[in-house]
């Protein structure tokens, strides 16, 4: 089944507040929530409002909903990254309610699961935001950028333990990364998972650090990476190149890295879609009798028939010469707006024509 617009489940508008989200999400918590409420259908309604809360509520994630839909959460975040930093527990507190007899948010939205050590994780996503010329855009464009990020040390190949030597089990959380915290309230019982103090949430402690590291298993290095904007492309569209991220965590997967593009203004036109537009000045002898004019367009200069009374504003489209369709599919075309220029210094035998020109057409000067 098709997922519902988040703002509407919640029934808030795009813009509403961080505050006006969360209060919103505690009347309908209130009404639905399967400690209260006995409907066949709640525990599904309650777990869709407590999704679209879960991203709305947060900075980062509602960003990506903003931009790219449930696309961009479903294809970058897991079920459990959607809910994971989300302060539930104290919301359900003040409500009144506990997990129902679940040992943890987690269980309450995905059901009972084994506990398994801190596995592999991916590495963190990238932004780099790169700024390009309307000719680019025109063309398309293949360029390096240099982007700094975190990489598997080569001293060690990221065990953090310096060669010769290997990190050993935590005694403190055997292996598994996380500790538990419990805590009972009333007939609730709220468990809170967290990193190992002692070793960071990796599950291993190192005796002897590697040098290059210092025992982090990463270094940060600067690599330049190749990156192909297609010709059409708009200000704000994402270009996602898989795995060239930040290193990923105990043999996860490297993150990926999203560039960002944004169009500089031009001097001369203007975008509209795959259409650019500019006004070209033309005299007032042209516009009346007619004339051939230049006119800029991205690649140099055409030539432009313009007829004999041509109007201020009137404008003129050149077919093909805008930007091309970044489906790849056709180009837009070029619209050239006439603005009438009125001579401002004039010779005595210029006043003297024009003098005789207002007489002949009857205007009073």
């Amino acid at each position: 089944m098709e997922k519902r617009d988040y703002y509407e489940v919640l029934g808030v508008s795009k813009d509403a507040s961080k505050e006006e989200i969360k209060d919103t999400y505690r009347k309908l918590a209130l009404q639905y929530h399967p400690d209260r409420n006995k409907s066949p259908d709640a525990e599904e309604k309650f777990k869709e409002i407590s999704e679209a809360y879960a991203v709305l509520s947060d900075d980062e994630k509602r960003m990506q909903y903003d931009r790219f839909g449930h696309a961009g959460i479903d294809g970058r975040y897991s079920r459990e990254d959607i809910f994971r930093g989300v302060d539930f527990e104290s919301i359900f507190r003040d409500l009144g309610f506990g997990f129902g007899g679940f040992d943890s948010i987690f269980d309450m939205f995905f059901g009972r699961r084994e506990r398994r050590p801190y596995g592999p994780e991916k590495g963190s996503d990238l932004r780099y935001d790169l700024e390009i010329r309307l000719e680019q855009v025109a063309s398309g464009l293949k360029t390096q950028i240099e982007v700094p990020r975190t990489e598997k040390c080569s001293e060690c190949n990221g065990s953090g333990a310096a060669p010769g030597t290997q990190p050993t089990k935590c005694s403190s959380c055997n292996g598994t990364g996380q500790v538990q915290h419990v805590r009972s309230s009333g007939f609730a019982r709220f468990v809170r998972i967290e990193p190992c103090d002692k070793c960071g949430g990796r599950g291993i402690t190192i005796e002897s650090p590697c040098r290059n590291c210092r025992g982090m298993g990463t270094v940060v290095k600067t690599r330049k990476i190749s990156v192909k904007i297609p010709a059409g492309i708009e200000t704000g569209t994402s270009l996602r190149l898989s795995r060239e991220g930040e290193v990923g965590v105990r043999g996860g997967p490297p993150g990926d890295l999203y560039v960002v593009v944004h169009v500089k203004p031009h001097n001369i036109f203007e975008r509209d879609g795959s259409d650019i537009i500019c006004e070209v000045p033309v005299g007032f002898g042209q516009a009346a009798l007619g004339a051939e004019i230049e006119v800029p367009t991205l690649e140099s200069k055409a030539k432009m028939k313009i007829p004999a009374g041509t109007q201020t504003g009137t404008i003129f489209r050149l077919r093909g010469r805008g930007l091309p369709e970044v489906d790849g599919y056709g180009k837009g075309d070029e619209l050239v707006r006439v603005v009438i220029r009125t001579p401002t210094k004039l010779s005595q035998r210029q006043k003297q024509l024009l003098a005789e020109f207002a007489k002949e057409t009857g205007e009073n000067l």
